[in-house]
């Protein structure tokens, strides 16, 4: 799915929005002033062990994850959460690789997640300026520099696939500003990494889970805050 399909508003950012993670910390810059610190969970209320069967979508057969194979706390599940951010809310735990959706009476939908390797952490806070279904991934130059074998999709773009690196949806985050930020939520199909320390940056989903984040988040700078935290 290509860029044209993005909400017209951002004009120029849409473009570099297609640019893919993030790998230098000056394209990161989001103020850390706002973040905040987290209360405790106190219980899961519910987990979603049977959401991760063959899915498929918009023509795609996404395979199914084995669900054992991944440890329980990364599991999609609905826990209690102890925080003032209202509803809506992302808060992006680096550290725990945890992703928490806000929900209503002290509660957030709770996912597991990969973050960057040492040296490509970030946090602040952003929003979800756009979002899309089975993205175009367009590596960073700085990326293609270390990987040539990336560099021939830094301006053609990977097609929406199974095997593209930004999975089955990819979340847009710009800072106040209106600024892209270069980081994105994001699927993979590279379930295993999940829970560990994997990408360049970005903040990665299972497929399955990604999809269900995608259905709840209304982009926005008002509608979509994102906190990203150490």
């Amino acid at each position: 799915m290509r860029i044209r399909n993005a909400l017209p508003v951002f004009g120029l950012m849409a473009t570099l929005a297609l640019a893919g993670c993030s790998t230098t910390s000056e394209s990161a810059s989001v103020e850390n002033k706002d973040a905040v610190a987290t209360g405790p969970i106190v219980q899961t209320a519910q987990i979603f062990d049977d959401a991760y069967g063959v899915t498929t979508d918009a023509g795609y057969s996404l395979p199914a994850i084995p669900i054992q194979k991944v440890k329980p706390q990364f599991r999609r599940q609905v826990v209690s959460y102890d925080t003032t951010e209202r509803p809506g809310t992302i808060i992006v735990n680096t550290r725990e690789r945890f992703l928490y959706y806000i929900l209503p009476g002290g509660k957030a939908m709770r996912y597991g997640i990969g973050v960057g390797k040492q040296g490509f952490a970030w946090a602040g806070t952003a929003y979800v300026a756009w979002k899309q279904e089975w993205p175009t991934w367009h590596p960073p130059k700085e990326m293609a520099e270390r990987k040539p074998e990336v560099a021939k999709y830094v301006e053609e773009g990977m097609g929406p696939g199974l095997t593209n690196p930004l999975g089955a949806r990819a979340m847009y985050l710009f800072n106040d500003k209106g600024q892209d930020t270069l980081f994105r939520l994001h699927g993979t199909p590279e379930w295993a990494s999940i829970g560990t320390a994997a990408s360049s940056g970005c903040i990665r989903l299972m497929n399955q889970d990604v999809i269900d984040l995608y259905n709840r988040v209304r982009p926005g700078k008002n509608t979509s805050k994102v906190v990203v935290i150490q």
